[in-house]
């Protein structure tokens, strides 16, 4: 018997079609309910069930109770930076499941990847952080620089708070897209939070999308240039 990890079992969670629309529904950053899910999966109530069991079992999802509702959410940031680095590898091999469609676009440019910002705007907004010498990377390891966190104090974000999470407060995600790294960890997840607090973006109902109005895209782009 072989030792290790057993990313078979993985693989076979994520490989049933019905359990990877779940998964994908869920890379918006909502928590959702056994029904939603179902219609995302377009399968029956109770066998959308079974599959979050499964899901839940192997410790890619989790759920919680509100009085007589439940709802399911990612497990953790590890899985969201999984199933977008497994989206990126089929995108690079042509395995889309359908054509692209009007939202294509939107996705392209700005989406939640689970919970910070990716797409265009999200590889973008990283490149102008290592430009000016705010965020430091050597391969994949990513590292704010005193001048960042400076910057990001400046924007209202609170540094401390970011450092008592046990998540990092940098790291990459590779983007399905862009193919390249966007900026994920506590501190992606605050500066999307930013952007949608101070008003300059909202998400699209029923997308992972993210709509900049006019004025926050102008002040993205003066925030983040290149």
């Amino acid at each position: 018997m072989k030792e290790g990890p057993d990313i078979a079992l993985v693989g076979s969670l994520i490989g049933d079609p019905a359990r990877a629309n779940m998964l994908t529904a869920l890379m918006g950053g909502q928590a959702l309910t056994p029904t939603e899910l179902a219609a995302h999966a377009g399968v029956m109530l109770q066998t959308a069930s079974s599959h979050l069991a499964k899901l839940e079992a192997g410790g890619l999802v989790t759920q919680r109770k509100q009085g007589r509702h439940r709802y399911y959410a990612l497990a953790e940031d590890e899985v969201g930076l999984m199933l977008e680095s497994l989206m990126g590898f089929a995108a690079s091999r042509g395995l889309t499941r359908h054509r692209p469609g009007p939202k294509d676009p939107a996705l392209r440019k700005a989406r939640v990847c689970y919970n910070h910002l990716a797409g265009d705007y999200g590889v973008r907004m990283l490149d102008s952080l290592i430009a000016a010498k705010q965020i430091e990377m050597t391969g994949e390891d990513v590292a704010l620089t005193d001048a960042g966190r400076e910057r990001i104090e400046a924007l209202g974000i609170d540094y401390a708070a970011l450092r008592t999470s046990r998540r990092p407060i940098c790291r990459t995600c590779l983007d399905w897209s862009e193919r390249r790294s966007h900026l994920a960890g506590s501190l992606g997840e605050a500066l999307l939070t930013h952007f949608i607090d101070k008003g300059w973006a909202k998400r699209v109902k029923d997308s992972r999308a993210i709509r900049f109005t006019d004025t926050g895209e102008k002040a993205f782009l003066e925030h983040f240039p290149l």
